[in-house]
């Protein structure tokens, strides 16, 4: 193995740059971790922070530990990357690389989803939290049309009384505003 004169990267007599790149793949990662720590820091050091709002430990540690952890975790992934550490593959995924994406599935999901976040305010989250989950069960293969609907109504009613009244995040009720 030998260094590119210009770049001084590591090349070999079958591929050169690309393949050196390709086996240390997991760098991604750790620009990825580098560059979310280097935002969260950024951001958490710039935001105004009135001293009579702050307690004995303040609205900026968390994501100060946050942030530092990140960039820790980059650092010492990009170390053992460049030692020659690999990824291991996980043993218990059954998936066959050989078949091509489900797109269909996909865009169900998608389609669903966004369809979600754009009815949200005008139906309320009940309904659209409805409409979401028995969209994405019917994306995911499932259908049965006597029982999706009641079960996904029941977990979006579930859902808007456990966060608007017992953990006291707002959420749009829509129509059913009063009823609720």
């Amino acid at each position: 193995m030998t260094t590119t004169p210009t770049t001084g990267a590591p090349t070999t007599a079958r591929g050169g740059r690309g393949l050196w790149l390709r086996e240390h793949s997991e760098l991604g990662v750790c620009v990825l971790l580098l560059a979310l720590g280097v935002l969260v820091l950024t951001d958490t050091l710039t935001m105004d922070v009135d001293i009579a709002q702050r307690g004995p430990v303040g609205p900026r540690t968390v994501p100060v530990v946050v942030g530092s952890g990140l960039l820790v975790i980059a650092a010492l992934l990009a170390v053992d990357v460049l030692r020659g550490g690999r990824g291991q593959a996980e043993g218990g995924e059954d998936v066959d690389l050989s078949e091509p994406a489900d797109w269909r599935t996909v865009s169900l999901l998608a389609g669903v989803f966004l369809g979600a976040a754009v009815l949200i305010e005008p139906l309320g989250f009940p309904v659209a939290g409805a409409l979401l989950f028995w969209g994405a069960a019917f994306a995911l293969g499932s259908r049965s049309t006597d029982r999706d609907p009641l079960i996904a109504a029941g977990l979006s009613l579930l859902t808007y009384v456990v966060f608007n009244n017992l953990l006291g995040v707002p959420l749009p009720g829509g129509p059913l505003m009063g009823v609720l």
